[in-house]
């Protein structure tokens, strides 16, 4: 009787801040990626198969989508499987690969997938993939080619550092056969040489199992973006959708901070410029006055007001 007690209270706890942290929610990032790590540990705590723990931890994945799409999240990108991963027991990547295409088949047939509207695409070295798996790949991404409003971005055979140098290389190439000028090679030249998938630069990356490091994980999108980060220790089979909502907080105080830190530059201008240019320092203060604290911005618009007049 304790015992049911105690549960009840801690699903009424769990449930009670699970709403405070929703109303505390004021945006929402438009691309997430997870590295979804820790099936392996969890099952060993558990004291089951290791098998069983990706099941689990593909469990967990069906759920995050969901949570996804209930917050207008535009696009998610998983770390399924790295090229790491492939020096592991090929009875852990038989497995691996079993459940990739059973899930990704599964997905494509989903109708919660066709009413989320969700697309769903493989980015990383597929070709290295077995051909059940590329099978699997081609018929989800066939049969949600039509779809925009949720992107799913499933890297398989991925490994950031090789994403580069390939489009390092195909950039060389072109330059050599003389079908590119160097001198315009820039961001979108090098976008345009990467793996097909992400649509937009990643605003938060997530990663469970206590480790704090992205492993190599989409360097151009993410990195380059400046992402916010949240690592926590639950396993990926234990990600709840609490820890989900503190990772979106974290990517809100992450906004919030960087656009007091452009707020403050803006003030820096303004304060740093002589009064021929003033106007035009004012027009750019005003984009950002409105993120810094009140107290600064009442101190900011009394030492600029009387110069402007």
């Amino acid at each position: 009787m304790l015992r049911v007690m105690r549960e009840r209270i801690e699903r009424w706890g769990y449930a009670a801040y699970e709403r405070l942290l929703q109303r505390e929610l004021s945006g929402t990032p438009s691309h997430v990626a997870a590295i979804m790590d820790g099936n392996r540990r969890y099952a060993r705590k558990q004291g089951v198969e290791t098998t069983q723990g990706h099941s689990e931890g593909a469990e967990t994945t069906e759920a995050m989508l969901h949570w996804c799409d209930e917050l207008d999240i535009d696009e998610v990108t998983l770390y399924t499987f790295s090229t790491e991963n492939f020096d592991r027991p090929e009875e852990q990547r038989e497995y691996i690969f079993d459940l990739v295409e059973e899930k990704l088949r599964n997905f494509a047939d989903a109708d919660r997938v066709h009413e989320a509207e969700v697309c769903i695409r493989a980015i990383g070295e597929t070709e290295m993939l077995p051909e059940r798996v590329r099978g699997a790949i081609d018929y989800a991404q066939r049969r949600t080619a039509q779809y925009d409003r949720l992107n799913l971005n499933v890297a398989l055979a991925y490994g950031g550092r090789a994403e580069l140098l390939g489009a390092a290389r195909d950039i060389a190439e072109a330059v050599d056969a003389g079908e590119l000028d160097p001198e315009d090679i820039d961001a979108d030249t090098v976008e345009r040489c990467l793996y097909e998938g992400p649509t937009c630069d990643v605003d938060l990356i997530v990663r469970t199992g206590g480790d704090e490091r992205t492993s190599n994980f989409l360097p151009w999108h993410a990195n380059g973006n400046e992402a916010a980060t949240f690592f926590c220790t639950p396993y990926w089979p234990e990600f709840r959708k609490i820890d989900f909502l503190r990772a979106i907080r974290t990517y809100q105080n992450r906004e919030a901070s960087w656009r007091t830190t452009r707020a403050r530059r803006a003030v820096s201008l303004v304060q740093a410029v002589e009064d021929a240019e003033l106007s035009k320092a004012r027009q750019v203060l005003g984009r950002f006055c409105d993120a810094l604290p009140s107290k600064e911005r009442a101190a900011v618009e009394d030492d600029i007001e009387p110069v402007a007049d």
